[in-house]
């Protein structure tokens, strides 16, 4: 019978440490969770949302007349919108002449809020006309190169009128190639 006490007493030991070691993880991956959403809320980190690499470009585009970088060309990348970007050799795909605007929003997938979410075109605004919106201004977002934002209500926190490009590079992190990476302005690029 002391034997069996005793296997028992053992056995809720183990298992007890068990549960704890399991704990600690949740509760690190919890830390982490909660500290990525404390980045987001920042609009300091956006590298954890999944990038949209889509070919598509939104209605009234037009391209850049005379862009400082040619469709073809590489640049280096000096924008940290995603991991592993600042640093990056750029492949430009594309070049447009537009007003770019950082926007805060509300996902419409996961409920978390980005602040400053670097870019979003005056093309990809509902029903945006082509006057330059200014910072406070409310507006609905048509984008859809990152998860969570067709569809979704912002806040416009600035604007500026520029030439922006769509990039394909490989991020210095290392892993795979990034393909239509919508947007880099024209002043977050230079010569490689």
């Amino acid at each position: 019978m002391k034997k069996q006490f005793f296997i028992l007493g053992l056995a809720t030991i183990i298992g007890l440490s068990g549960c704890a070691n399991n704990s600690n993880g949740n509760d690190s991956d919890t830390k982490k969770e909660s500290n990525q959403s404390e980045m987001n809320e920042s609009g300091m980190d956006h590298s954890e949302m999944n990038h949209n690499p889509s070919e598509e470009l939104p209605e009234g585009l037009q391209e850049a007349k005379n862009p400082k970088y040619k469709v073809g060309s590489e640049a280096i990348i000096k924008a940290d919108h995603m991991e592993g970007m600042d640093g990056a050799t750029a492949t430009i795909v594309g070049a447009y002449d537009t007003t770019v605007y950082t926007v805060s929003y509300t996902s419409t997938t996961s409920g978390e809020k980005v602040t400053n979410h670097k870019w979003v075109v005056q093309e990809e605004l509902k029903d945006a006309s082509d006057k330059t919106l200014k910072p406070g201004t409310e507006v609905t977002l048509e984008a859809n190169h990152m998860e969570g934002m067709k569809g979704a209500k912002a806040t416009i926190d600035s604007a500026e009128k520029t030439t922006v490009y769509v990039v394909d590079y490989t991020p210095t992190t290392g892993g795979e190639k990034v393909t239509n990476h919508k947007w880099v302005t024209e002043s977050e690029l230079s010569a490689k």
